[in-house]
């Protein structure tokens, strides 16, 4: 038989039908035994057909078979007693399996045989799942060495299997990120606390180009007798975070200049007053009303009216420090935070600055655009602590500088009538 050795048992096979057939199969790849011959009446029985392909010699008759094979063990599948007397007197009664015991043998065998295919047809299940499974799947050991690497991992990260297998799985992380994944399954295995495991989190990981992304990863262990392992489920979430980011935006900015909207801007207010108050800083809050603006939108349009919008935006950006914050409050208006200013006169520099930028001419479609604007400045804790006073208190002030000739700016007075928005 093919694959034998000289150190493996010589196995005669008596009965060709589904025992000797099993038999064959289940020896045919075993290295302690190898069948030498097969015998049965049959020249049609079940087990010659594989007998010819692996070069098992086939006999018609016992003695044939005893006669070329002895010394051999001998397995009586007949259920004839008779046959496994002939048998023992030819090669002792010792190496002959027959009766109640070959019955059993043949069983287990059997079951051997149906167990080991529905194994195989699991392990195919499996893989074919792993295989077409949309999320990557890695698989890695206690050290951190990557065993498995799925499809879908190999499109995701730009590498093939062959390239990551054996590899450490900090090759697919940021370097400041695998000191601490290290750490992590040190730790895991000292203590068997999870805090990870069977969570979801977000990660940063590492494509073979250098290029990171945002990824989506499940932890699960599972064990093999004393080994274990990691089963790492990952997505590349960077669509979603893209989603995320610009429904923020819009949330929170103005889809036209780009600039912080007043929902962001009453929340950067809040905070910047709490800082204020804590640090004992004052702060400026300035309205600002652009002078001439309706009508340039009236006579060029409304596309044209944004565009002249956006240029204003610009330059108001320019005006201030990073550290404070320019929002478009609705229509042509626009607020300010002015954080850590000295005194009232640090806001008149900065509301000049901004007066001085929106002279100049702006270009919009080839057409010269000339507006001004009208600014009104209340002062944290001078005029009010509260929030919704110092917005009224700049927007009253800002309606007395349109009021009293327009493109200056006004410090609130408590002789003003209030103005609420």
């Amino acid at each position: 038989m093919e694959g034998s050795n000289s150190e493996s048992q010589p196995v005669l096979i008596l009965g060709g039908g589904r025992g000797g057939l099993a038999f064959i199969e289940l020896f045919k790849n075993e290295p302690l035994f190898h069948v030498i011959g097969v015998v049965d009446q049959n020249p049609d029985a079940p087990a010659f057909a594989l007998a010819e392909v692996l070069k098992i010699a086939v006999f018609g008759k016992v003695e044939d078979a005893l006669d070329a094979c002895k010394p051999c063990t001998v397995f009586n599948l007949t259920h004839d007693e008779a046959v496994s007397d002939v048998a023992s007197e030819a090669v002792g009664a010792s190496s002959v399996i027959g009766g109640l015991e070959a019955r059993l043998i043949w069983q287990m065998v059997t079951q051997l045989k149906e167990t080991r295919s529905e194994l195989q047809k699991s392990q195919l299940l499996n893989q074919s799942i792993i295989s077409h499974a949309m999320e990557g799947i890695i698989l890695i050991n206690t050290r951190g060495t990557i065993i498995a690497f799925n499809p879908a991992a190999e499109l995701m990260f730009g590498y093939s299997q062959d390239e990551v297998v054996g590899e450490h799985v900090g090759l697919l992380m940021p370097r400041s990120d695998r000191v601490a994944s290290d750490g992590f399954l040190q730790r895991y295995m000292r203590s068997m606390i999870a805090r990870i495991i069977g969570t979801e989190v977000e990660v940063t990981a590492l494509r073979q180009s250098g290029k990171s992304f945002p990824m989506s990863l499940s932890v699960n262990k599972m064990a093999a007798g004393d080994d274990h392992y990691y089963i790492g489920i990952v997505s590349d979430i960077s669509d979603r975070k893209k989603n995320e980011a610009a429904i923020k935006r819009l949330a929170h900015y103005d889809g036209n200049t780009g600039l912080p909207n007043r929902t962001l801007f009453f929340d950067r207010l809040r905070n910047s007053l709490a800082h204020a108050a804590r640090c004992h800083q004052n702060l400026a809050v300035l309205f600002l009303d652009l002078d001439g603006f309706k009508a340039i939108n009236d006579t060029l349009g409304h596309v044209a009216g944004d565009r002249l919008l956006k240029e204003v935006a610009i330059r108001l950006l320019k005006s201030i420090r990073e550290a404070d914050t320019v929002a478009r409050f609705g229509g042509d208006e626009f607020a300010f935070i002015l954080n850590d200013v000295e005194n009232e006169g640090n806001a008149a520099l900065v509301a000049n600055k901004v007066l001085g930028r929106l002279s100049e001419p702006f270009l919009i479609d080839g057409e010269a655009c000339n507006i001004g604007g009208s600014i009104g400045i209340s002062m944290f804790p001078d005029d009010h602590v509260d929030m919704d006073s110092l917005i009224i208190q700049a927007d009253t002030a800002m309606y007395a500088a349109k009021n009293n000739g327009k493109n200056h700016h006004r410090f609130f007075e408590q002789s003003m009538e209030p103005v609420y928005l």
